[in-house]
């Protein structure tokens, strides 16, 4: 139970302010310990999205000193009215509630790792293996937790718009100005207007039952709807317009993804997306790891252009995942079933939850049930990862405009 709010609600801008300035320390810090390097800074590859504002809060929660935990504020030079000194869930904005909510429950958890764990945590964040052994039993459910509210801070414009220059920050700490640039380019921007002729029509259509319910592959027959992809094209663009195609689907299936769409545009994007890779993945991939695509063949891993093979083979591995966690719920719902207990939600239905509203509506801890090690959260960043890195490569931005003309039509019409 969260503590009674009031009225002393403070600005948005004030919080976002604050994020950059810890970020830019935060990254500058990780850099120093070694835990990220300039090659990675300035070409924003892998999932640093991610990565950097995961590691701004748990630095945040080594800093934390209050309870309930607050985050502390870094003081500002201007003169002026006295500005609170902690961001706390009496002067949070609406807009932050649910990430100060699921970070403060990691707060305790962090602040009671002995110090070479506290270190291997933030290892894990990075995406580094951990150097004590046995590794602690906690430490991968709270980098799940932060990884899982960093997704959907960097899915905010106010963050894009921001992030290159809190890497440039980062790669010029120590006093000297770095040849290095950053490179990391904000995808294109919505910008709700009039409503739009489009529909989604002016998207291949699958025809794909598995959206809602993951099952074995049946790998059914792709509609030959009008595409702008050709037999021959870039093994990119076959990727990108199955999942697009699968994403019309999935926003015609959720209408609480179409009402998100009046609310937070981008958010409702990358949700949409996410669901277009489960979708994917469990019902267009093959045994060997090819993906039957919008004109009904398929694409082999071989076929895939190197650069390339990552996204598939991470596609791959989520069906297979999800596959596995379906038989999990199962068996755990016949053994309760069999013992008389009651059936809490299961891994997938969380995941499916997670994936629309974010970490916030996670319905597992309900009485304690939530796993230790975080795993339906894991899995979700993990779908949430691929659609980040999915997204950011040149072939989705310049597709993404008429995807974005889709989504307004559909916001019109709603």
């Amino acid at each position: 139970m969260s503590p009674a709010r009031t009225n002393s609600q403070l600005s948005e801008q004030l919080i976002q302010d604050s994020f950059h300035s810890y970020l830019k320390s935060s990254l500058s810090q990780a850099k120093a310990e070694r835990l990220l390097d300039a090659d990675i800074l300035s070409s924003a590859e892998g999932d640093l999205m991610i990565t950097g504002p995961a590691l701004c809060l748990y630095f945040a929660a080594l800093r934390c000193t209050t309870n309930p935990p607050s985050v502390p504020l870094p003081r500002s030079s201007k003169s002026g009215p006295a500005q609170p000194t902690d961001l706390s869930y009496d002067n949070c904005p609406p807009a932050f509630v649910s990430f100060l909510q699921v970070w403060a429950k990691t707060v305790p958890s962090i602040q009671a790792l002995a110090p070479e764990y506290q270190h291997d945590l933030a290892r894990v964040i990075c995406s580094l293996d951990p150097i004590a052994q046995p590794m602690h039993a906690s430490i991968n459910g709270i980098a799940a937790d932060l990884r899982a509210v960093a997704i959907e801070i960097s899915q905010r414009r106010s963050f894009q718009d921001r992030y290159a220059s809190d890497l440039q920050a980062a790669l010029d700490a120590g006093g000297t100005p770095s040849p290095r640039k950053a490179s990391f380019v904000p995808p294109p921007i919505y910008v709700p207007d009039s409503p739009s002729s489009s529909s989604l029509s002016s998207l291949p259509r699958p025809q794909s039952p598995g959206l809602l319910s993951p099952s074995t592959p049946q790998f059914p027959a792709r509609s030959h709807s009008p595409t702008i992809l050709a037999p021959d094209s870039p093994a990119i663009e076959f990727i990108r317009e199955t999942l697009y195609a699968s994403l019309a689907d999935a926003l015609e299936r959720l209408p609480s993804l179409r009402r998100l769409l009046s609310l937070d545009p981008p958010r409702a994007y990358f949700a949409a997306v996410a669901f277009a890779i489960l979708d994917v993945a469990t019902t267009a991939i093959t045994p060997d790891g090819s993906v039957v695509g919008v004109l009904g063949t398929p694409l082999t891993l071989k076929q895939c252009p190197a650069p390339l093979r990552p996204f598939m083979a991470e596609l791959a591995a989520i069906g297979a995942q999800a596959k596995a966690v379906e038989e999990e719920d199962n068996e755990s719902a016949m053994r309760l079933a069999e013992r008389g207990e009651d059936i809490p939600p299961t891994r997938m239905e969380r995941v499916r939850v997670m994936l629309e509203g974010g970490i916030g509506a996670d319905v597992g801890d309900v009485d304690g049930r939530r796993s230790v090690e975080g795993r339906a959260v894991a899995f979700v960043n993990r779908i949430n990862a691929l659609s980040l890195g999915l997204t950011k490569l040149k072939a989705f931005r310049e597709r993404q405009d008429e995807v974005f003309s889709v989504l307004k039509g559909i916001s019109g019409a709603s």
